[in-house]
């Protein structure tokens, strides 16, 4: 019978590049960058790498959907690079691999990387996939600002919530993520907002005005892990190994089902029960210490503290204006600014909140730095509230 992952992977290096509106940097340039950091932080040589797979969402990166690109970028050592997408959750699918092949026996040593260059489609938002005639069930049926202020308006009818009361919350969401960004030498926005500026500015997709919106940002991150023992046979200590690394795609139930009201994310919350299971959770809401989740827009990560178990159904309001999720709260959110902020090129997001964790682990975040976290969270969604995949990482501390 399965046992899952718990403590049987370890991180042995990873990187990031600097995310924002990288014109002077291709796709190549962006994975060398964090690719480099990661190597070096994990104190091997490219020989050493056994297989690695790579993250990113658009066909503009090279010719069809390939893994060469990277290969060629990196200067692999003739190893197998698999190329793999799943939505925005991309770069948390090539990290799953890569600590799954590492879990089995099958490699010693593999590396996951996530790349996105999307300034460089002149497009202000994310590019829309064309179709044929015949229109697949799984397609979006609108832009994502509206998709997601259909959840906030979904959110808002079920628990019967003030409208003035959800935009003081989703104010206050981009007012710590900004402040927080602030504090990150990598972030695309780096510049602290008020609660007045979001209040007031232009509505983009009712509830949603201009700063619930993440930007369109480029950037690359990479993360190469292996098991404990090699990773303390090359002389690493404080070893950050994974709890549990979980990932669920919608069957379409929410679209052809009334049971479903829009209110929230039907495969986060299956995802989160796994990964609580599989790492030893019992009690989320005092045993998580932090977390990076996909806030694309305030509302999912408002909703999100929910569907994560860790503020009760109906409660992430008080929570955030509480100062629950505040860096200096009792479960700091988006401490390196989050998707709001850092950035979210879309095939190496999932990384990045990994990246967080690590440094936050190793006492390496700076400005930011968090006193003793236990376990941090990662929660990667891919698609729109309806129809999505979501991957959910714990890590922490070996043996904790």
């Amino acid at each position: 019978m399965a046992r899952g992952i718990k403590d049987k992977v370890a991180i042995l290096g990873m990187g990031c590049s600097r995310f924002g509106e990288r014109w002077d940097a291709s796709p190549e340039d962006l994975m060398v960058e964090a690719y480099s950091e990661a190597l070096a932080d994990a104190g091997i040589t490219p020989d050493q790498i056994d297989a690695s797979w790579f993250s990113t969402h658009m066909d503009d990166i090279g010719v069809g959907r390939g893994g060469t690109p990277m290969g060629i970028a990196l200067r692999l050592p003739f190893i197998g690079v698999t190329r793999v997408e799943n939505f925005c959750a991309g770069g948390s699918e090539a990290v799953r691999a890569a600590v799954y092949a590492v879990a089995s026996g099958a490699c010693d040593i593999a590396l996951a990387v996530g790349v996105e260059k999307l300034k460089d489609t002149g497009y202000g938002g994310l590019p829309l996939p064309s179709v044929g005639t015949l229109i697949p069930q799984w397609y979006p049926n609108a832009v994502a600002p509206a998709n997601f202020a259909q959840l906030a308006s979904a959110y808002q009818a079920r628990h019967r919530v003030n409208r003035d009361d959800l935009k003081r919350a989703m104010a206050h969401v981009s007012v710590k993520s900004h402040a927080n960004g602030a504090l990150n030498p990598k972030a695309h926005l780096r510049k602290p907002i008020t609660e007045e500026q979001v209040l007031n500015a232009p509505i983009i997709a009712e509830p949603l005005g201009l700063f619930d919106c993440c930007g369109v940002s480029d950037g690359a991150a990479a993360c190469i892990v292996t098991t404990p023992e090699i990773a303390r046979a090359l002389g690493k200590t404080d070893l950050v190994t994974f709890k549990a690394l979980q990932v669920v795609v919608s069957n379409g139930w929410e679209m052809h089902s009334n049971a479903w009201d829009g209110s929230y994310v039907h495969t986060a919350r299956i995802a989160a029960r796994r990964a609580y299971e599989e790492a030893g959770v019992t009690v989320p809401r005092d045993e998580i210490g932090m977390m990076e989740v996909h806030d694309c827009f305030s509302i999912t990560e408002l909703v999100t503290t929910e569907d994560l178990f860790i503020s009760p159904e109906g409660g992430a309001i008080r929570d955030v204006l509480d100062g629950f999720y505040d860096a200096d709260g009792k479960v700091p959110c988006q401490i390196d600014g989050g998707l709001k902020c850092f950035g979210h090129p879309i095939g190496a997001s999932g990384i990045r909140m990994l990246y967080e964790m690590y440094l936050q682990f190793q006492g390496r975040a700076g400005e930011r730095q968090l006193g003793d976290p236990r376990l941090g969270l990662t929660h990667n969604l891919g698609g729109q509230p309806s129809q999505n995949a979501c991957s959910i990482s714990i890590v922490g501390r070996y043996g904790d």
